[in-house]
């Protein structure tokens, strides 16, 4: 057990349906159901349904179940906040209102994401300082919607060949000192970071006065635990800066063909359930030898 100075820190655990789905429907339920029997505390679900009602029997659902929710979206290269184009910037805020309305009908707090920018959209240059404004301008305007919405936006870093406007907590964190939004803050995941950053440590106490979700993914997206990611460093650091919110798992399969093909998944990584199963147990003894308070 760790001596940190926060012993009495508390951890929400969640589970990424991505791994079965980009579009959570009532069908999904039993998958939700199993995943509270392992232990988890609550689900992220990414809004890929166009149905508002959707998203409210989800939401009642996992009221009644006694469960958490997160949201994830990404944007299209037609609704880029970075895009010269004002009406394609415009298109982006709509997006992100939209997604943040889900969030309201589920009861998810949070919604995170690269969307800081237009998933997988590259201009083969430089980035332009005045990128960083337009993007900035977006999360502002969003912003304060989700401040009266009662939701937090949390913009994740991706590696390099996903996105080349924010790929290190360095970049995410002067993107925030620019948007200077309460309701506007920062998204840490180990896959992500295990391409860019030196160490979990000095990129998490980098991003620290704006951490609030935290994805723990393993390097290939398969079981955490089973590959090379040192999760250990990573959700240590997390409990010294004081950070209290989700360890959500996010995995990838071929569950979901659509979703798998737009992000380039070719291949299974591990079984699903041994994912969800095995995950759990090597993470929250990962997060009880970090001082977390957990339940064995």
């Amino acid at each position: 057990m760790s001596d940190s100075p926060n012993p009495d820190l508390k951890a929400k655990f969640g589970f990424n349906l991505l791994n079965w789905t980009a579009a959570v429907s009532d069908e999904h339920f039993p998958i939700i159901e199993r995943l509270k029997t392992i232990g988890y505390d609550g689900i992220e679900m990414c809004t890929g349904s166009e149905d508002s009602d959707t998203y409210k029997r989800l939401g009642q659902f996992l009221q009644d179940q006694d469960m958490g929710i997160t949201c994830v979206t990404v944007l299209p290269a037609e609704a880029n906040p970075v895009s010269p184009d004002a009406k394609v910037r415009a298109a982006a805020l709509d997006k992100l209102k939209w997604n943040i309305d889900r969030c309201v009908d589920c009861g998810s707090e949070l919604l995170c994401g690269p969307f800081h920018s237009a998933f997988a959209t590259f201009t083969r240059n430089d980035i332009e300082p005045v990128e960083y404004e337009r993007s900035a301008e977006v999360l502002r305007a969003a912003g304060d919607y989700a401040q009266e919405a009662g939701v937090v936006l949390g913009p994740e870093a991706l590696n390099r060949f996903e996105c080349y406007l924010c790929n290190t907590m360095g970049q995410l964190r002067h993107l925030l000192e620019l948007t200077d939004h309460p309701n506007v803050r920062a998204m840490y995941d180990t896959h992500h970071a295990n391409v860019e950053e030196k160490t979990h440590a000095s990129a998490i106490k980098h991003i620290a006065p704006f951490l609030s979700h935290v994805h723990v993914s393993e390097n290939d997206r398969g079981t955490p635990g089973s590959g090379h990611i040192d999760f250990a460093e990573a959700i240590r650091t997390c409990h010294e800066i004081g950070y209290e919110g989700w360890f959500t798992i996010e995995a990838f399969s071929r569950a979901d063909p659509a979703f798998a093909n737009a992000i380039n998944v070719w291949r299974e990584f591990s079984p699903d359930w041994d994912i969800a199963e095995s995950g759990y147990t090597y993470l929250a003894n990962a997060l009880r030898d970090a001082g977390y308070d957990r339940p064995v």
